[in-house]
């Protein structure tokens, strides 16, 4: 099917999906978080998915996004529309500390040192309590005469929207991206990136400015959970086993490296995840990870390549 038929059908359904729900109620949160995580999963996406470049560090700027839009709205009266700017900004510049020592660093030692790096940060935050709140984390003050330049609503509905639109602005960077000669420099580095080099790639910083799109992306996604949410702490922010391999279970589960794999892997995870721990978390302890572990192990096992293999032939060649 050709992308001019379904994307203006999709666009539609999405559009309308929140009148189906509880303005105020469960159901339409879960639609922000699926969207607020494939938004956050496709960030990812243009280094994990276009570069091969497996970060497990992510969740570092997605906390710098989260703490700076809250510490600037708490401490300063600024507003989270500016904090966000200003938390994008602030993720580009340690994307390029974090890039320095380990872009030039492959596989597995890559993803370790990104690991340190959001674990390092995650150690600040704890210890910053006067700035940072510290384990109890921040809460955002409610303002219910805010409106939109505060970021805070009466209904969740355009916390909805608001999503939605991180995840199509991001989704368009990264297709942007892909179909760019920036994108083929990208995958030349994934497949070999040796041999990229000697064709005169310039690969770190190809890969650099893929890091810093990201991180910028990411950020941006920080402060819209933290605005949502009004409370985080840094374990919920930095923790890379909340964030960083959320959003590449996602991205992976989905299919990486495809514009639509981040947004099938939320559809799938997110409501899955939702639905085992509010059925078997209250039976026995521990038994909610153990089948959500086994499904997603049995999902990789069965669709390596995720669910975009589903959609085979050439009419379906945009999303992948």
């Amino acid at each position: 099917m050709k992308a001019s038929r379904i994307l203006p059908i999709l666009l539609i359904v999405a559009l309308a999906a929140p009148w189906f729900f509880d303005a105020r109620g469960y159901g339409i949160r879960v639609l922000c978080m699926i969207f607020l995580f494939a938004a956050v999963a496709q960030a990812w996406n243009i280094v994990g998915g276009l570069a091969n470049q497996i970060s497990l560090g992510h969740a570092a700027f997605f906390g710098i996004g989260a703490y700076t839009s809250t510490i600037l709205l708490i401490k300063f009266g600024v507003s989270p529309w500016l904090g966000l700017v200003v938390g994008m900004a602030l993720a580009m510049a340690l994307a390029v500390l974090l890039a320095l020592p380990t872009l030039k660093l492959a596989g597995h030692y890559f993803a370790l040192a990104t690991l340190a790096f959001a674990e390092v940060l995650r150690i600040i935050a704890n210890s910053a309590g006067s700035l940072t709140g510290g384990p109890q984390g921040l809460a955002i003050p409610f303002n219910p005469n805010g409106g939109f330049w505060a970021f805070q609503f009466s209904s969740t509905v355009m916390h909805y929207y608001i999503m939605l639109a991180a995840f199509l602005l991001v989704s368009g960077v990264f297709w942007a991206i892909k179909v760019s000669a920036f994108g083929y420099r990208l995958r030349a580095v994934r497949e070999n990136e040796d041999a990229a080099e000697v064709a005169g790639v310039d690969t770190f910083r190809t890969k650099l400015m893929a890091l810093l799109i990201s991180a910028a992306l990411t950020a941006l996604c920080g402060t819209l959970f933290a605005q949502f949410n009004f409370f985080f702490d840094p374990d919920s922010v930095f923790g890379s086993s909340a964030i960083s391999i959320r959003m590449a279970l996602i991205t992976i589960i989905g299919g990486i490296g495809t514009l639509a794999g981040p947004l099938l892997g939320a559809l799938f995870l997110l409501p899955l995840e939702e639905f085992i721990n509010a059925t078997l978390s209250s039976r026995i302890a521990g038994l909610s990870q153990l089948v959500y572990g086994v499904i997603l192990i049995v999902m990789i096992l069965v669709k390596p390549a995720g669910f975009v293999a589903l959609f085979s032939g050439r009419k379906w060649s945009w999303i992948k």
